[in-house]
């Protein structure tokens, strides 16, 4: 796995064995870089779930201003940490060892996202818990977008009751990445 462009192209970027995370491919990176272009200079944004960080180092490498990437495994972090280093990205990042609600509510506050990315285990619904949460919060800047990296089989029809409308799916052979904006308020809970 490898930067694909900007001031860190070409390096070469670790990550772990096994199965403990699943790295996007170079191609899809390519391709969902190639579709959020024009707004990532300057912009703020959140690797959720970010296993080798690959995802938040190619927009810092591709001009963001700052990067939060988010995992709780620590031999993943671990290695976040030293990718960070090698592509000299660490000044404009900060690094959060713990699962995503956790981070998300100690960052609710405190930062405003451009774009919140996201590429939890499959299966295991946390991306509905997440966006459940980053709809009661700040977290979203005004005309942020969130990108969620699942599988192919998972529906996003209920969206629309945290405020969040579809603006975009790009399905591949095993996976898709779901393009979400906020449609305003969203409901009350309770309500």
């Amino acid at each position: 796995m490898r930067v694909i462009a900007g001031t860190a192209r070409r390096l070469n970027l670790k990550t772990l064995d096994g199965l403990d995370t699943r790295p996007t491919t170079d191609r899809i990176k390519e391709t969902l870089f190639n579709m959020i272009a024009d707004g990532l200079y300057d912009c703020v944004f959140l690797d959720l779930f970010a296993g080798s960080g690959a995802i938040g180092i190619e927009a810092l490498s591709r001009g963001a201003k700052k990067a939060v990437f988010v995992e709780k495994n620590p031999r993943a972090m671990a290695y976040v940490r030293e990718n960070l280093a090698h592509t000299r990205l660490s000044e404009r990042a900060e690094t959060i060892q713990t699962d995503a609600l956790n981070a998300l509510s100690r960052l609710d506050g405190q930062e405003s996202f451009d774009y919140i990315y996201m590429d939890p285990p499959y299966g295991k619904e946390l991306e509905k818990r997440a966006l459940a949460f980053l709809a009661d919060s700040s977290l979203l800047a005004e005309d942020g977008v969130i990108i969620i990296e699942a599988s192919l089989d998972t529906a996003f029809d209920d969206v629309r009751e945290w405020g969040y409308s579809v603006i975009k799916t790009k399905s591949y052979k095993t996976n898709k990445h779901v393009f979400l904006e906020r449609t305003g308020a969203a409901p009350q809970r309770g309500a």
